[in-house]
């Protein structure tokens, strides 16, 4: 099971970015698909990243992101993206839904992550 996680990364970057372009082109998605699924994808491309990152830094090709920082990053992107961001630029929108993603997605990283060996 070697490689889950860049597996996954790689599909969800290139899913994410379709969706993204797709919306910049007005190609028409799934309701579904065009205003939830990135919220599920960005926690573990950010995750996956940071997790490179402190591999590197800290030296430690096992290293693996504790489940309390996963839940961490999952409630600053629920409170700068549902609460804060809304409030001040027009482009963002509250909705709890997108709350529930970003820890599903949270909590499907720390997942891959711990069969990742």
């Amino acid at each position: 099971m070697k490689n889950i996680l860049l597996n996954y990364f790689l599909f969800s970057l290139l899913l994410g970015t379709f969706i993204y372009v797709s919306s910049l082109l007005n190609i028409q998605l799934p309701k579904i698909i065009q205003f939830y699924l990135n919220d599920f994808l960005i926690i573990p491309i950010v995750l996956y990243i940071c997790l490179q990152v402190l591999k590197c830094t800290k030296n430690n090709q096992n290293y693996k992101i504790p489940l309390a920082i996963i839940l961490y990053l999952c409630f600053l992107y629920s409170m700068l993206f549902e609460f804060i961001f809304p409030n001040y630029l027009a482009r963002y929108t509250k909705d709890y839904v997108d709350i529930l993603l970003y820890f599903a997605g949270g909590i499907l990283f720390y997942q891959l992550q711990k069969i990742d060996q």
